[in-house]
């Protein structure tokens, strides 16, 4: 590297590690490089569920989410492995280490990957020269192979680091976006899951390039706000920053509501305690978000107002979840006296698009098995227009994969970072 080179523009990195659990375990004990290996949650028992597995293993059909049965069957040789979860997070932290010392615009959005802002970074070389820099000093130091999209915008520097794998480095330009992102099928969008696919299949939509040319006004329709957020990210549109506070932000949700009268009635108490759920519900869908710390209000006929929380183990957007919990703190610490309002807020809020994808391993085989039940909920629910099992009482299903180990981590960053910077 013989100068620093000026940027025109903004030039985002994202750093993706490569089939990262698996690789970590390849670093730890070198004898398995080369090998067909699979980290499951249950080896012993054939109904196990594949997590991550090398690339000699998906090049044999083996993919995330398999049962295990199935993975054997398409590689017999396959090493299936438990997870080691603190030796996955001490090799996240020293990768993010390394990001750290090229800029300090560095936003992790779960434990294997992230974004970097180089556009005011003085180290010596061109965007490009900086990413190999990167990517060797992790294979060096961590033994790690990671692949590196540069680009514009977040959303183009994250299509990038998907084209070349493992060890690649891409960078994808606006004007590369004719040749390099439009041909891609939809459903290799990032944004795009399943369920939206099936959508934009129905408008002709099967390209990135087709989301590009469609009406927008029809997107709109079917996909409310967000189709036109996709539509303008497929045309290489993002403005959102690179934002390092990002995992330190704690948003809230609430709803809250002051009966006609005060009131010791019981019922009248989980009459209102239930509109609330459903009201904080409501907002949480429109923000497509995401909580796992619910606290109540009440506030009594004196007006001495009293507030009690509880943390959960895993992120909720279930307006049954969230009236049991509420109830459960509302009777542990109700003194009994008259209640004059009531009020629940959703805590620690994220956007699920922001959650980390990769759910942990007994979420990930506990939502297999309701694959069926799922499915059907869905087609019952665009024939009635409603989920008709939440009229049935009771907790509700819920239907949305929700992540623990991913968040934990960076909830983890969130405090390093904190220590570090005080």
């Amino acid at each position: 590297m013989s100068k620093w080179y000026p940027k025109k523009g903004r030039v985002i990195f994202h750093v993706d590690m490569n089939s990262f659990y698996a690789s970590v375990e390849m670093a730890y004990n070198p004898e398995l490089k080369g090998k067909a290996i699979a980290i499951a949650g249950n080896p012993e028992e054939r109904k196990g569920i594949i997590v991550t597995s090398s690339y000699e293993a998906r090049k044999k059909g083996v993919k995330t989410t398999m049962p295990l049965w199935e993975a054997k069957k398409l590689c017999p040789e396959l090493l299936v492995m438990r997870p080691n979860f603190d030796r996955y997070r001490t090799a996240s932290r020293e990768m993010f280490n390394i990001l750290a010392d090229v800029t300090s615009f560095v936003q992790p959005v779960s434990i294997d990957e992230g974004y970097m802002d180089i556009t005011d970074c003085q180290q010596l070389g061109s965007p490009l020269e900086i990413a190999e820099a990167i990517q060797n000093r992790i294979a060096s130091e961590l033994d790690l192979p990671c692949s590196i999209g540069i680009a514009p915008n977040k959303f183009l520097a994250k299509m990038a680091s998907d084209m070349k794998k493992p060890m690649g480095i891409t960078v994808l330009r606006k004007r590369d976006l004719a040749t390099k992102l439009w041909p891609l099928a939809i459903e290799e969008m990032y944004g795009i899951g399943s369920k939206t696919a099936e959508k934009l299949y129905k408008l002709n939509i099967f390209t990135i390039k087709d989301l590009v040319d469609a009406d927008t006004f029809q997107l709109k329709r079917i996909l409310g706000i967000n189709g036109e957020r996709l539509q303008n990210r497929a045309k290489g549109m993002d403005t959102s920053p690179v934002d390092p506070d990002a995992v330190h932000e704690f948003k809230s949700i609430g709803s809250s509501e002051t009966l006609p009268q005060d009131t010791i009635d019981f019922i009248e108490i989980r009459q209102l305690f239930t509109r609330l759920a459903r009201n904080v519900v409501r907002r949480m869908q429109r923000k497509q978000a995401v909580g796992r710390g619910i606290q109540i209000m009440v506030k009594y006929h004196d007006y001495k107002t009293i507030t009690r929380s509880r943390k959960l183990p895993d992120y909720t957007d279930n307006d049954g979840e969230i009236l049991a919990v509420s109830m459960d703190l509302f009777e542990k610490h109700w003194n009994e006296e008259p209640v004059r309002l009531l009020g629940i807020t959703v805590q620690d809020v994220a956007e699920k698009k922001e959650v980390a994808q990769q759910l942990d391993l007994f979420t990930y085989e506990k939502e297999a098995s309701k694959e069926k039940l799922y499915k059907t909920i869905d087609e019952l629910t665009e024939k009635y227009g409603e989920n008709p099992f939440k009229k049935l009482g009771g907790k509700g299903l819920d239907v949305e994969p929700r992540t623990s180990f991913q968040k934990d981590f960076l909830n983890d960053y969130q405090r390093i970072d904190r220590k570090n910077k005080s």
